[in-house]
Parts: structure tokens; sequence; C-alpha cells
């Protein structure tokens, strides 16, 4: 970290230089996403969901029901949409369902 410049600095602050410090966003990113997935999409769909990962901007989402995934594919850029809501910024551009 770098040299202290002020003594009043808020943890949010503290916590926030130190992830750019260490070049840490793109690992939180990818935990924030599977959090805002199960917050957005439900228990229901999260029960059928056995995997997701996050790789650059593409969101790879594994299903084990193919009839909930036809239904999911349908409805791509508003899931888009609400995800990165949830995020706070725009880190997902495209959704592919496997």
């Amino acid at each position: 970290m770098s040299k202290r410049t002020n003594d009043n600095l808020s943890i949010s602050d503290v916590l926030k230089e130190f992830v750019d410090t260490n070049n840490l966003q793109k690992g939180l990113d990818k935990v924030n996403v599977k959090v805002a997935w199960e917050n957005m999409m439900g228990q229901g769909v999260s029960r059928y969901t056995s995997d997701i990962k996050l790789q650059g901007t593409t969101l790879f989402v594994k299903f084990s029901s193919s009839v909930l995934r036809e239904e999911l594919s349908y409805g791509k850029t508003k899931i888009i949409d609400m995800l990165n809501k949830e995020l706070g910024r725009a880190i997902i551009q495209d959704i592919v369902f496997a």
C-alpha cells in the first residue's frame, strides 16, 4: 500500500485502495457475479444451475435442465441488464448458456 497521506480515511477507501493496488478486482467480479446470479434468478433457477464462470466480459452458465436453458435463452438481454444493474457496473456483455 502507498504511504498514508491522510489520517482520516474511511474503511471503504482503504479497501478500494487495497483492491486496486493488488489487482483483485477481476477475482472479486467473479465472486460477485455468482452472488448476483443467485440473488436475481432465485432459488428455483439456482437449483438447476450447475456452474457459473465469468471469462472476460462473457458469463458462462451451465444448467442441469435443458428446458430451463432454452427458456432463459429468450431473455438474455434482460438478464444481462439485470445482472449489471445488481453489480453496479457493466461487467457482463454476453451470456452463453450450456
